[in-house]
C-alpha cells in the first residue's frame, strides 16, 4: 500500500503541474498565469471582497495574495477602493478589461478540461469528481 500512496501523490502532483503548464501557455496572451486566475474568478462572483478574505478563500498567504493583486492592478484587471468601515482595508473590483477576458479564460479552461477528460465516461467523471472532493475535504483537515 505504501507504494500506491507514493504513486497517488506523484500522479496528483504531475497532473497539477501539466495543467499549470498548459494554462500558463494559454494565459500568456493576457499576461496572466494559472496562479492569478483564481483571484479573477473569485472577484467575478464576489466583487468588493477584501484582500484578506480573498487570501483565505484561495488558500494563499497574505504576502502572496498582495503580490498577485498588485500585479493584477498593474495589468489593469483589478482596482481597489478603501473600505469606508475600515480605513486599513480595501475592497477589490474587476475592471471592464477583466470582465471582457474572463469568459475567454473560462472557454480556455473548458477546452482543456474537455481534452484531459475525453477518455472518461460520464460515470467515470462523476466518480472521479466525488472521490477528489472527498480527498480534498480530508486534506483540508491537514491544514488545521
Amino acid at each position: 500500500m505504501e507504494k500506491e500512496s507514493m504513486h497517488f501523490i506523484k500522479l496528483n502532483s504531475k497532473i497539477y503541474r501539466n495543467i499549470q503548464i498548459h494554462l500558463d501557455k494559454a494565459l500568456k496572451k493576457y499576461e496572466l498565469s494559472s496562479g492569478s486566475c483564481p483571484y479573477l474568478f473569485i472577484l467575478e462572483k464576489n466583487e468588493g471582497i477584501s484582500q484578506n478574505k480573498m487570501s483565505k478563500e484561495i488558500g494563499n498567504d497574505k504576502a502572496m495574495s498582495a503580490r498577485t493583486i498588485t500585479k493584477l492592478i498593474e495589468l489593469g484587471y483589478v482596482y481597489k477602493e478603501q473600505d469606508e468601515r475600515n480605513s486599513r482595508a480595501y475592497k477589490l473590483f474587476l475592471t471592464a478589461k477583466a470582465s471582457k477576458i474572463i469568459p475567454e479564460i473560462h472557454e480556455e479552461i473548458q477546452a482543456m478540461m474537455n481534452l484531459v477528460t475525453e477518455e472518461l465516461t460520464e460515470e467515470e467523471m462523476l466518480i472521479t469528481l466525488r472521490s477528489l472532493k472527498k480527498i480534498f475535504d480530508s486534506t483540508q483537515r491537514l491544514r488545521e
